[in-house]
């Protein structure tokens, strides 16, 4: 049986010695918010919630129909409405709920709805149309988005940065070789190298000649050099010119290695479509293989396309007035969070409900040596589990620590197959700890920075870093599981969270926004880990976080604090930051905290009678500065594990006879 050290659970009846006022609001509120959660529960034992993100997905959609040749006019009718709710009161479109207007996604939404027939004299496209020459227009574009362009002849190709398909074919012997980049850059480049070598172009009927301030002139069209002579980028750009010569010879069929590394790079994106939804089981990377499929000359019908085809059709949601695009789908995240909070607010270890979670869980990890294996040669036992449904190339740490953390509570019916898959989780996800002491979410040491002056690197996601979040979640885990702060690994652990605490006591949160998520997740985890919070510089952390409370009670952070650090903490408050919150400051074991309690307050009073919260923020993190997401899960999951962990600082404040303490009075 694993260990059930540090963990917050609790009966789910209320607490002996709990008095009246608060300590009653708050239970209530937990079964409350255990009642929706169970009701969410799927059949099968997981629970799913949508992620919503910005409205570039329906964009790219509309404008791959066109190139492709293939209108259903009903879901272009669909599509168009749906940007159209977009739009902001400007003009333009934004990549996160509250945000300014972004250039990338204002010009896609603008084709977009061009190409779907709205006329350039229309309102609302002439307001987009300002939007997006304020913004640089169609020259200040990312690479991908040009790209897109390209291949209905809006944008030279000769001014898109190439993506060579020769960097497959360089071995781990290279300084800076293909298992370097980001497990998620991968799947998007593959495809896209594929398709940079083809140039399937298909010009539609419309233009964006308006959006092009200075006309297309070379100075504003091509990758603006650093002002330094000597620097990568410089390099990296003139090796760009050298590819697209080398391009040349292609064409004319006379270059050495073009025809190995487009075959190898066709046999690399056909093998991770076996054991996956999709390659990588991700928007951008399964469109882009699509095309690169058309492109190689797959024809409509080959099982392939087909499939490929139907797994992005996966992503739709499809009303009578609208269609919306998930990225992806989180059933492994959201299953294993929601199984915590449950049992950590009260359900019973064998809970039927939680023993079909852990089945579903364990049935989901992935005994596989998938792409890690390029990174972490390590001699471990495959295992792991992901994000989505089936996406087995690609396990992740921070899916997997959080599933430890899920099944470590839950007793199966089969409890010796339960701890031995925990125990393979444990010991692979120990294999990915990086040379500084974190993790990172997918690869081990992905770190090289020169990666990040290629021309195609303008996504901000060529590296895979190693954050505090995740490094903090592992030491909850092995906190829980009886692992000692000296313990060599534990300890280098800790040195990094301390190496990149902020100055004002903070931490950046990598997968969620953003300091309120960072600084949660590393008091959470040093508390697991029995430290003395007492420390310097935990309570430095302790009063960044009181210090940005709101008025209301709760936590607010918008996505704009990854372009300026200056707006920390600053935006409408929100339940599942909040939650967060509540739980950094639970860390400190003293309910009587005013900040915690009125923390506490908010939460019970923004609670919808069926036991839900409203959430219109954007709390997660994909690429920063780039994608972000709404998971549809935070709302309702994280303000119950908040609850939990106020009520179990309660229970353990309180005296032997039982009495309740003035904390828990209303």
């Amino acid at each position: 049986m694993l260990s059930q050290r540090g963990s917050s659970v609790q009966s789910a009846e209320p607490a002996a010695g709990t008095g009246p006022g608060l300590a009653r609001e708050v239970d209530a509120a937990v079964l409350r918010a255990q009642k929706n959660l169970l009701g969410l529960q799927k059949p099968e034992g997981y629970w799913i919630g949508e992620l919503m993100v910005d409205s570039t997905l329906v964009s790219d959609m509309v404008a791959y129909h066109h190139w492709r040749g293939q209108m259903d006019k009903a879901w272009q009718r669909k599509a168009v409405h749906h940007l159209l709710s977009m739009q902001l009161p400007d003009g333009g479109w934004n990549i996160y709920y509250g945000g300014p207007s972004e250039v990338n996604a204002t010009i896609k939404a603008y084709l977009a709805l061009k190409l779907a027939g709205l006329r350039a004299t229309d309102p609302r496209l002439l307001r987009a149309r300002q939007v997006a020459l304020s913004l640089g227009g169609v020259p200040r574009l990312n690479t991908f988005s040009k790209l897109y362009l390209a291949l209905l002849g809006l944008f030279p190709w000769e001014y898109v940065p190439t993506i060579p398909c020769e960097v497959l074919l360089l071995g781990k012997w290279f300084h800076v070789n293909f298992w370097d980049m980001s497990n998620w850059s991968r799947g998007m480049l593959v495809p896209l190298a594929i398709i940079n070598h083809f140039k399937p172009t298909r010009p539609v009927k419309v233009d964006l000649d308006e959006l092009y301030p200075e006309g297309m002139h070379e100075r504003d069209l091509a990758p603006a050099p650093d002002p330094e002579k000597i620097s990568w980028r410089n390099f990296f750009l003139w090796l760009d010119r050298l590819h697209k010569f080398a391009e040349w010879f292609a064409a004319h069929s006379i270059h050495p290695f073009r025809r190995a590394a487009l075959k190898k790079a066709e046999h690399w994106m056909l093998e991770r479509f076996e054991g996956s939804d999709g390659l990588a089981a991700i928007f951008p990377a399964m469109l882009n293989a699509l095309i690169a499929l058309q492109a190689l000359g797959y024809p409509d019908d080959h099982p392939q396309v087909v499939r490929a085809a139907r797994e992005l059709k996966k992503l739709e949601h499809e009303t009578e007035d609208d269609v919306r695009i998930e990225p992806c789908f989180s059933p492994v995240w959201d299953s294993a969070i929601v199984a915590i909070c449950l049992r950590e607010s009260g359900l019973p270890e064998n809970h039927p409900a939680l023993k079909r979670a852990a089945e579903w869980l364990m049935q989901r990890e992935i005994r596989f040596a998938g792409d890690w294996v390029h990174k972490n040669p390590a001699k471990v036992e495959p295992s792991g589990w992901v994000f989505e449904f089936n996406n087995r190339w690609n396990p992740d740490v921070d899916d997997t620590a959080m599933v430890l953390l899920a099944l470590r509570l839950i007793t199966t019916d089969q409890p010796q197959k339960r701890d031995e898959c925990f125990q393979r989780g444990l010991n692979w996800m120990m294999t990915f700890q990086c040379k500084d002491g974190g993790w990172a979410s997918f690869d081990k040491d992905c770190t090289k920075n020169i990666l990040e002056k290629v021309p195609f690197a303008d996504h901000n996601a060529m590296l895979d870093p190693e954050c505090a979040d995740i490094t903090a979640r592992i030491l909850e885990l092995l906190g829980y599981e009886g692992w000692s702060a000296s313990h060599p690994r534990v300890r280098r652990a800790i040195e990094f969270i301390r190496e990149h605490q902020e100055a004002d006591g903070s931490w950046y949160g990598r997968w969620g926004v953003n300091y309120i998520y960072g600084t949660w997740q590393v008091l959470r985890g040093m508390r697991a880990m029995n430290w003395n919070m007492s420390e310097p510089w935990l309570l430095r952390a302790r009063a960044w976080m009181e210090s940005v409370q709101h008025a209301d009670g709760g936590w607010g952070e918008r996505c704009n604090t990854y372009d300026d650090p200056v707006f920390k903490g600053q935006g409408p408050s929100t339940a599942s930051q909040t939650a967060w919150a509540v739980m950094g400051l639970c860390a400190f074991d003293n309910p009587e905290n005013p900040a915690l309690k009125h923390g506490i307050e908010y939460l019970i009073h923004t609670q919808n009678s069926d036991g839900s919260w409203t959430e219109e923020e954007t709390t997660g993190t994909g690429f920063p500065k780039v994608f972000y997401l709404k998971y549809d899960m935070y709302r309702n999951a994280w303000p119950l594990l908040a609850l939990a962990a106020y009520k179990k600082i309660c229970l353990r404040a309180c005296p032997v006879d039982g009495r309740p303490r003035p904390a828990l009075e209303a």
